[in-house]
């Protein structure tokens, strides 16, 4: 099976490591990273975002040890469009996570538009902060949280009041 898979990650955190474990665990995996161009375009928030060369040094580096782990192969790719290498033929599975789900079914009409057999879409769950918010690279970029969710030392006490404690 060959898996696809896109996004800017930046930065990589626990949400995106969990999209890459699964797509390991099905296949050998090729990462669509957006290109300098596209990557302002998809963000739902205007914030910096750091050059394609970086985040893919940075991308692979995270990549390697999940591959091996699998004994999977990789590769990390340019996208210059939004539904990008997910339309050309060769893959069989399209990982998204609950918010991309609907770009993954357009994926699918432009498959089969191009006559191509559709992606198995495969919907990883949002991993969730220590706040109960999720995971995202705009918080981490914000100082919220950090990579693996915990609240940032200026952020502790603020947010969500925790589950059960509601007056």
């Amino acid at each position: 099976m060959h898996v696809a898979l896109g996004g800017t990650f930046d930065p990589v955190h626990d949400g995106h490591i969990a999209l890459f474990e699964r797509a390991f665990e099905l296949g050998d995996v090729t990462v669509g990273l957006t290109s300098d161009e596209l990557a302002p375009k998809t963000r739902h928030v205007d914030r910096y975002v750091r050059p394609f060369e970086q985040r893919k040094a940075d991308l692979e580096a995270e990549l390697r040890p999940l591959a091996a782990e699998h004994d999977r192969e990789f590769e990390v790719r340019k996208l210059d469009e939004p539904t990008g290498i997910a339309t050309e033929p060769g893959f069989d599975i399209l990982i998204v996570s609950p918010e991309t789900k609907s770009g993954g079914e357009r994926v699918n009409q432009i498959r089969e538009d191009r006559g191509l057999k559709p992606l198995d879409i495969e919907v990883v769950e949002h991993i969730s902060a220590e706040d109960g918010d999720r995971i995202s690279s705009t918080r981490i970029v914000m100082g919220e949280i950090d990579r693996h969710g915990n609240l940032t030392p200026d952020r502790e006490g603020r947010g969500r009041t925790p589950p059960g404690t509601e007056e």
